[in-house]
C-alpha cells in the first residue's frame, strides 16, 4: 500500500511540474495549429466564421500561379542557404577552436553579435551597405556585374542578397554549436591518430567529422526549418518582388489573410507549408541518421 501511494505521489508530483508546459503548449501551439486546420476548410475571414468547402481551398492552390511561384521561391531560398550556411558555420568552427584564451573569445563574440541584432536593424544595415547610389558593396557588385545594380530590385540578384543577408544574420547560432561539439570530441583521440602518423586533413575525415556529424545533421534540420519559414528579410528588404522573384509563401499568408481577409484559404496555403516543414525536415533528419549509420 505505502509502494501505490508513494507512486501515485510521484506521478503528482510529476504531473504538477509538467502542466504549465501543457498548458502553454496548448494554448499557444495545439490550438492555433488545430483551429487553422479547421479553417482552411471553410470560406471565413480572418475573424469571424465561414462556410464549409471541404477540400475546395486545396484544388484552389494548384491553379493558383502565385502560390506555385512562391513554393517554387521557397525551395530556391532552401538551396541557397541550407547547406551554404552549413559549410561556412563549420570552416569558421574549425579556425575558431584553434585560437586560445581573449582571443577565441572575441572571435566568437564577432560572429555571434549579428544573431542578436533584431531583423529590422539587420536590413536597414544591409539595405544601406548596398545602396544603388551610396552602398559601400556596390563597387564589389560592379567588378562582378559591370556596372552597380539595385540587388533588390533586380530579379537575378534578389535572393542570392537576401540569402546572403541571412547567413550573415544567423550564422553565429550554428558556429556555437559546431565549437560545443568540437569540445566534446576527446583530445586523446587526436593524439593517437598523431602519433600513428596521421595528417591534418586525415584527422579531420576519420576522427573530427564522423564524431561531428550528428551536430551536423541537428544544424542542417534547424536550417531547413527556418529558412522554409523565411519572411521578414524578403517582407522588409524587397517586398516579394521585383515581379514576384522572391515572393514565398508566408508572403501568401500574410496577403490572403491581412490584405485579401481570406481566413480560409490562407490557413489552406499556411496548413500546406506547415505540412512540407514538417515531412521534409523528418526525411532529412532520417536520411542523415541513415548516412551517420553508414
Amino acid at each position: 500500500m505505502a509502494m501505490i501511494e508513494n507512486r501515485k505521489k510521484k506521478s503528482l508530483i510529476a504531473l504538477t511540474m509538467v502542466a504549465p508546459f501543457i498548458v502553454v503548449f496548448s494554448t499557444f501551439f495545439l490550438y492555433p495549429m488545430i483551429e487553422m486546420i479547421r479553417m482552411s476548410f471553410t470560406d471565413a475571414p480572418l475573424v469571424g466564421e465561414g462556410n464549409w468547402v471541404g477540400v475546395d481551398n486545396y484544388i484552389r492552390l494548384i491553379g493558383d500561379r502565385l502560390f506555385v511561384t512562391s513554393l517554387k521561391n521557397n525551395g530556391y531560398f532552401v538551396l541557397l542557404t541550407v547547406v551554404p550556411t552549413t559549410v561556412i558555420a563549420l570552416l569558421i568552427a574549425l579556425a575558431v577552436s584553434r585560437l586560445k584564451g581573449v582571443a577565441q573569445t572575441l572571435a566568437l563574440s564577432l560572429f555571434f553579435l549579428p544573431y542578436v541584432l533584431p531583423v529590422s536593424v539587420v536590413t536597414e544595415i544591409w539595405a544601406w551597405m548596398l545602396d544603388l547610389q551610396f552602398g559601400i558593396l556596390q563597387p564589389l557588385i560592379a567588378l562582378v556585374s559591370g556596372k552597380p545594380v539595385a540587388v533588390f530590385k533586380n530579379p537575378y540578384w534578389v535572393m542570392p542578397m537576401v540569402a546572403l543577408v541571412t547567413i550573415w544574420w544567423t550564422n553565429g547560432f550554428n558556429v556555437l554549436l559546431f565549437i560545443a561539439g568540437l569540445r566534446n570530441i576527446p583530445q586523446e583521440l587526436y593524439e593517437a591518430a598523431a602519433l600513428d602518423g596521421a595528417t591534418r586533413f586525415q584527422r579531420f575525415r576519420r576522427v573530427t567529422w564522423p564524431l561531428l556529424w550528428p551536430v551536423t545533421a541537428l544544424v542542417l534540420t534547424l536550417q531547413l526549418i527556418l529558412q522554409l519559414k523565411i519572411f521578414d528579410q524578403i517582407y522588409l528588404l524587397s517586398g516579394g518582388g521585383p515581379f514576384n522573384s522572391s515572393y514565398v509563401l508566408l508572403l501568401k499568408v500574410y496577403r490572403e489573410a491581412f490584405q485579401m481577409n481570406h481566413g480560409g484559404y490562407a490557413s489552406a496555403v499556411a496548413t500546406v507549408l506547415f505540412m512540407l516543414i514538417a515531412v521534409v525536415s523528418v526525411l532529412q533528419y532520417q536520411l542523415l541518421r541513415i548516412r551517420r549509420g553508414a
